[in-house]
């Protein structure tokens, strides 16, 4: 291995504010291109998940000329033979590597992947230091040129503003990249992703209501009820704060709950701080010395998906369906609070822990996690995200009871707070059992004479029909007249 990945604290300047990113060092010390490069994908906002997929991609570059210095002049033809070996790995058929990687073959995503990252890496320096690209544009060839239009206008007809584009898009269709990474197959909307609803009672009362600890079991129904009667992600519910939970003015038996951006999001007013109108990270900076858990890294750290908020205040709103669940969180939620009351806590958020560890801090979501397989344990089951079992499956489970119920598309967009109706083609789509059984229901209408579609025999299918194959019995039959020695 010829580089460590490592956390390291990062001061750019004066003003005493530090950056935690994961850096790369090798025996000469620290990559400091790749570090700058980390900091402005934190400019930029960019997830750490993306960050550390990233660091993989140019470890893995790194390793690769390692193992073959000196054979490479072309960055270019270095660049594509490396993109070669992620496909094909580098052991061959004798099981041996001379090169000594003994890389096994990735998949076609996970290459395009670190194509892709480190091609946005060498782009970057190439514009900073003047070095060449090791995946350039070129020009496109017409097929190419045709592609490039059809991926544009994909990309563009769901934006209202989208023929605002069109002086850019000559330039755009006729310009590709030298290595542009494999066609990975197409695939149809995941199955069996949501939550199975047969398990969802037992789940809610025994599993995550079977916690030992009744401060522990009330707050994880909470979480549980935000997602699978909310459509929230995990990362959303547990960015709730304790002002964002209103008694609904038509139904005071209802919660009217609120998810608000922690950077962009409006403050709540509170007198004790000084600045009035502020932003959410503001307040939490004058007022608790913290950052927003966006900005976090490690545990702590909470993501935030949705490009699309429901008032300029810049929050989302939960959407109970059934409705009635959002009686069922107020309820809860009321007696929640007073355990909540009686803890000190430095921080707005509603959900805290009850570990003796970490006592009345932020709940994390791996905390989470680990209650949620131990609910899902109590029960008889073992997560499985294939199955469903796990947190997301529960927006997956909301996002399909809203289709069955016949409602409109543009408010399951509102609901799932999603920017494009295609995003919520996956939360929508029917699993593979639903097909399964509507398409045995279908069967049975055709015994309707009626019916444009002719019923099976099926029986007599695999009675007849293989006959005239071998009637003489040469090779066929209990006594084959010829068989082989």
């Amino acid at each position: 291995m010829s580089s460590v990945k490592v956390r390291a604290t990062i001061v750019e300047d004066n003003t005493g504010i530090k950056s935690q990113l994961p850096i790369l060092l090798t025996e000469q010390g620290e990559l400091s291109t790749v570090t700058d490069y980390l900091l402005k994908l934190e400019l930029d906002g960019v997830s750490n998940s993306v960050m550390n997929g990233f660091l993989q991609a140019v470890s893995l570059l790194l390793d690769y000329m390692e193992a073959n210095r000196g054979l490479f002049d072309d960055p270019k033809l270095l660049f594509q033979t490396f993109s070669k070996r992620l496909y094909t790995g580098t052991i061959g058929e004798d099981g041996l590597d001379p090169s000594g990687l003994y890389w096994v073959p990735s998949s076609t995503s996970n290459v395009n992947k670190h194509i892709h990252r480190l091609t946005a890496f060498t782009d970057w320096l190439a514009n900073k230091h003047g070095t060449a690209s090791m995946n350039p544009l070129r020009d496109a060839t017409p097929h190419e040129q045709r592609l490039n239009y059809a991926a544009w206008y994909r990309k563009n007809q769901n934006d209202f503003l989208g023929h605002i584009e069109d002086k850019t898009v000559n330039k755009t269709i006729r310009k590709a990249r030298t290595i542009k990474g494999r066609t990975p197959l197409t695939k149809t909307e995941d199955d069996a992703i949501a939550f199975p609803e047969k398990y969802w009672e037992d789940f809610y009362i025994n599993g995550i209501g079977g916690a030992s600890d009744p401060r522990v079991a009330l707050r994880d129904k909470l979480i549980l009820l935000l997602m699978h009667g909310g459509g929230l992600r995990e990362s959303e519910a547990l960015t709730l704060w304790v002002t964002d939970v209103f008694e609904d003015p038509y139904n005071p038996d209802s919660a009217i709950v609120r998810i608000y951006n922690e950077i962009d999001g409006k403050a709540p007013s509170d007198p004790e701080v000084r600045s009035k109108n502020q932003n959410r990270e503001t307040y939490l900076k004058e007022k608790y010395a913290r950052i927003p858990r966006q900005r976090m890294k490690g545990t702590a750290h909470l993501g935030w998906k949705n490009r699309v908020v429901d008032h300029k205040d810049n929050y989302i709103q939960v959407q109970w369906f059934p409705t009635d669940y959002g009686k069922v969180f107020m309820s809860l939620w009321k007696t929640y609070q007073k355990y909540r009351a009686s803890i000190d806590c430095h921080h707005p958020y509603a959900f805290i822990s009850f570990h003796h560890s970490a006592f009345g801090n932020p709940y994390t979501i791996n905390a989470f996690h680990d209650n949620y397989a131990n609910g899902l344990k109590r029960i008889g089951l073992e997560p499985s995200k294939a199955e469903g079992k796990d947190p997301h499956g529960h927006r997956h489970n909301y996002g399909r009871r809203i289709e069955r119920s016949g409602v409109n598309p543009l408010v399951i967009r509102r609901c799932m707070h999603h920017k494009s109706l295609d995003s919520q083609i996956p939360y929508t789509g029917k699993g593979q059992q639903e097909i399964s059984d509507e398409l045995t229901q279908a069967t049975l209408q055709l015994a309707n004479p009626e019916s444009k579609v002719k019923a099976l025999d099926w029986k007599a299918l695999v009675e007849h029909g293989f006959d005239d194959i071998d009637p003489q019995g040469y090779f066929t039959g209990k006594r084959p007249k010829l068989r082989g020695k």
